[in-house]
């Protein structure tokens, strides 16, 4: 399998499971209703967050969606590019918790481009987030890691990152 189908398919996934979880939240659960899901660590709250984490910046949800279109078109335009399967997979699930989110923002109340996300994990009263947040923040992880240890993401990449580190002295 090429790193780009892995790509493909890691994102669809990961936007797959966000919305068939979001589409069951809003099915089930009710605004201000909390319910035990793993104990009192994780709960079930139904919650629309106009901003991000801790609904950082709510009045200004029209920030993350023109974020979280950039982050998609950057990863789609690498696409072609990514030649690692650890990559890919980090990028995958990125994609697709980015789509997802951004899909709340532009469909949502109150208005396109502004609509409040549908949150519904409750983190033991810390945040309230929802798949796409979990696949956003190992695929952060998951980046943050491959590139301290170097690794590339193609070996195009790979020669460049060694070629720049040759003497041209011309020995």
């Amino acid at each position: 399998m090429t790193s780009a189908t892995v790509l493909v398919a890691t994102s669809i996934f990961a936007l797959a499971s966000d919305q068939m979880t979001k589409v069951w939240a809003l099915e089930h659960l009710k605004v201000g209703e909390i319910h035990p899901f793993v104990g009192s660590f994780i709960q079930l709250q139904l919650v629309f967050n106009p901003g991000a984490a801790f609904s950082f910046l709510a009045h200004s949800t029209w920030i993350f969606t023109i974020v979280a279109i950039v982050i998609s078109a950057g990863v789609i335009y690498l696409i072609p590019r990514v030649h690692s399967l650890p990559w890919a997979c980090a990028l995958g699930l990125l994609l697709g918790g980015a789509i997802g989110n951004l899909i709340d923002r532009l469909i949502r109340p109150p208005a396109f481009g502004v609509g409040h996300v549908v949150d519904f994990l409750n983190w033991n009263g810390w945040f309230v987030g929802n798949v796409a947040d979990i696949w956003i923040v190992l695929a952060a992880g998951g980046l943050f890691i491959l590139a301290a240890l170097g690794i590339p993401m193609s070996p195009i990449a790979e020669a460049a990152s060694s070629n720049r580190g040759e003497d041209d002295c011309g020995d």
